[in-house]
């Protein structure tokens, strides 16, 4: 598996990152979660991604008991994780409503309760997990710049911001923010038209992709639009010699000159496999431009 680094200042990670934003459905102990996070790491799937509220405040948790099984994997593994969304939960009593908090005191807490929860002395990156209206750019450089400092926390980004609101965050800043972790797909186009991936070229840094299959809809969805893009992609795997849907869905994320890392959001090992296997895809223009055609349901003007 490819490692690139992710900005001018690192961290270093697989072409390919694992989520586990649904370990709370996979129904596995911790000994199964321990040998899945080994079997990706073998396959050299070595980026986790988190939030807090995954699970509704239970997968950091749950994954940090797997480590605890076997923590000198810790070394071969980099753990993003975010903060800044508040929900309404048992284990999270003093949250009354649904909503986001991006204050200093909350991302300092939010990140010592995730490394507890992850079984871990260092986060390789903190994300804020979405726009805030509310947002005090000044507070949360201080949190972070206090984070980095302690060595708590490696690296710094943000998850969904808008070219505006990354700016913004970034002029307080006397570090680069590393990523910015946005939806992005076969589906979901936007991020390539609206400058988010173009200012990720221009800064250096790598964009993270969640839900690069849609959350799904590529291999459910029956609208005439999704099965003509499936079919396509269908029509394309073929001509690169067998590829699956997912594989060339992949492929024409990672030949994106931004260096998008796709966030895989399955604990099924053959999918993970299939989806590592995609790094060694190579679309050709026209391939990769009959996607887009078929996504956008028009040539491009």
């Amino acid at each position: 598996m490819q490692r690139i680094t992710i900005s001018k200042e690192g961290p270093q990670f697989s072409r390919i990152a694992l989520g586990f934003w649904r370990l709370n459905e996979w129904k596995m102990d911790s000994g199964q979660t321990l040998d899945l996070m080994e079997k990706a790491i073998e396959m050299g799937i070595t980026t986790f991604d988190h939030a807090d509220i995954y699970g509704g405040y239970t997968c950091e948790e749950m994954f940090g008991k797997a480590l605890a099984e076997k923590p000198s994997l810790r070394e071969k593994m980099e753990i993003v994780t975010k903060c800044g969304i508040t929900l309404v939960s048992p284990r999270r009593p003093e949250n009354r409503f649904h909503g986001y908090d991006t204050s200093k005191s909350h991302i300092l807490k939010s990140a010592e309760t995730s490394l507890k929860n992850l079984n871990t002395e260092y986060l390789d990156v903190l994300l804020i997990h979405r726009p805030d209206p509310l947002m005090n750019a000044d507070e949360v450089a201080d949190a972070f710049s206090m984070l980095k400092e302690s060595g708590k926390v490696k690296h710094c980004g943000v998850s969904n911001f808008s070219l505006a609101q990354f700016n913004l965050l970034q002029s307080r800043l006397d570090f680069p923010l590393v990523t910015n972790q946005v939806e992005v797909s076969v589906l979901k186009m936007d991020a390539l038209h609206d400058g988010t991936l173009d200012q990720c070229q221009q800064l250096g840094i790598s964009p993270m992709a969640w839900s690069p299959f849609g959350g799904g809809e590529l291999f459910w969805g029956n609208s005439e639009k999704i099965i003509h893009l499936r079919n396509e992609l269908q029509k394309i795997g073929e001509e690169l010699g067998g590829a699956s849907v997912d594989q060339v869905a992949l492929a024409w994320l990672l030949k994106h000159p931004s260096k998008i890392v796709p966030v895989l959001g399955t604990g099924n090992i053959g999918r993970i496999k299939s989806a590592a296997e995609s790094v060694n895809l190579e679309l050709s223009r026209d391939q990769w431009f009959r996607i887009w055609t078929a996504s956008a349901g028009n040539e491009v003007p």
